[in-house]
Parts: C-alpha cells; structure tokens; sequence
C-alpha cells in the first residue's frame, strides 16, 4: 500500500523547491529530490530513466555549458488527489551571444514525497522533436 498523495500545500512547497534548486544551481539539492527509479523526459524528447542518467542529463546545464539559466515562476497548479504538479516557467538564459528566453513547463508525478516522472515541454521557433527520441538509462 502506498502513502497518500501529498496535500496540495506540501506538492506546491515542494515544486517550488525544486525550481529554486534548479535557480541556485544545486544539482545535488534537484537529485534529492527525485526518485531512484525517477523518469525525465526533456523537450527535445530524449527520456531520461534512473538518478544516474538523469544526473548526466542535467550536468550540461548545471556546469553552464548552455549559459546561466533561470526559471521564473508564472502558474503553478498542484493536484494533491493525484499527486501532479504542473509549474509554467519562463526560462531566462544569458550566453555569450547576449541574453534569450522562452517559455515552457514541467508536469511534475509526485510519490512518497520524491519526484518520479518530470516532464517537460516548451515553445520554440522549430520543431525539436526528431523522428527517434532517445531513450538513457534503465530500462
């Protein structure tokens, strides 16, 4: 038998959490709080399976290879019946071409208080989707 869902306050607290881990470029703090067996699918598509492929996926971010990011909070919708949370961000990110942005959110699968599924989606000019994602980590 599983633990509850988590009440809507606690789900928020935690979304909000992992946003600001994400924002003072904590990777450790993010990965605490994902599951072992945890899914991260990104925007391009590539799945992600596993706290160790998932560290390694986001690694690029966090060593700054894309620039220094940040997500700003606009909606934030928590969903304690099924344990979901659904955070729309705008991603600001500086490189050294000069400062971008774009839009996006992340739907969060909440259990036990840890992150099992983090899916997310985002606005672009292009598709980014190919024709195979990837697919990293455990099967």
């Amino acid at each position: 038998m599983t633990e509850p869902s988590p009440d809507q306050a606690s789900l928020r607290a935690l979304t909000i959490r992992f946003t600001d881990a994400f924002n003072h470029d904590d990777l450790d703090g993010v990965m605490a709080m994902m599951a072992e067996d945890a899914v991260y699918e990104e925007f391009t598509g590539t799945v992600s399976r596993g706290k160790a492929a998932i560290r390694a996926a986001f690694e690029p971010q966090f060593r700054g290879d894309f620039g220094k990011m940040r997500f700003e909070t606009e909606d934030l919708f928590a969903a304690a019946t099924t344990g979901k949370a659904l955070i729309r961000w705008v991603c600001r990110l500086e490189t050294r071409r000069g400062p971008a942005a774009w839009r996006g959110l992340d739907i969060l699968h909440v259990a036990d208080g840890l992150v099992k599924q983090k899916l997310t989606y985002a606005k672009a000019k292009g598709p980014l989707l190919g024709d195979h994602p990837r697919d990293h980590g455990e099967a």
